[in-house]
């Protein structure tokens, strides 16, 4: 892909066995409740839909679409591109994120969410480097923890390419 070469690293069935476990973790956190989604945008598309269809509690969704990266290296600042527009004053908030490794965007849409008077900020993520993790906040959901390498697939990008490959692949060494 453009001048990188990746390789298979995990398999859309493992995936999708993933999303079910998180699924039902937040079906039953939440079954007397009726959370607020926030997807952000572009990376977490697959990763909500999927989760979505296997939720079995009410609830609504919204979007945000924020960068981190360039290139294959997080840059430690958060452009907000497409920013909050729902008014989220006493809902609870399950963030839906495709990948969670240094923590810089989550700890950016935390304060977002309780500077928009949020009742409660939790996050769910597909995939979670925690070697990579350096912020103090949980991360309560997590379908795949990985090594600190870059992956591209399912959602994630190098450069905006890979997001439609179904499963996950890792930039060879």
């Amino acid at each position: 892909m453009l001048d990188k070469t990746f390789v298979k690293y995990i398999s859309e069935k493992e995936i999708e066995e993933a999303t079910e476990r998180v699924a039902r973790q937040i079906n039953e956190d939440y079954k007397d409740d009726q959370p607020y989604l926030l997807v952000t945008l572009n990376g977490a598309i697959m990763f909500a839909v999927e989760l979505m269809k296997k939720l079995t509690i009410p609830c609504r969704i919204t979007c945000v679409k924020l960068s981190s990266y360039s290139g294959t290296t997080s840059t430690n600042k958060v452009k907000e591109l497409v920013g909050l527009n729902d008014d989220l004053t006493g809902q609870r908030v399950l963030i839906i994120e495709d990948i969670v490794d240094t923590g810089v965007t989550y700890e950016h849409m935390h304060k977002m969410l309780l500077d928009a008077h949020a009742k409660d900020v939790r996050i769910a993520t597909m995939s979670f480097k925690p070697d990579a993790y350096k912020k103090e906040l949980p991360v309560h959901y997590v379908a795949l923890s990985i090594p600190n390498k870059f992956v591209v697939g399912h959602g994630l990008d190098y450069d905006g390419w890979g997001r439609n490959y179904a499963d996950i692949y890792q930039l060879s060494e």
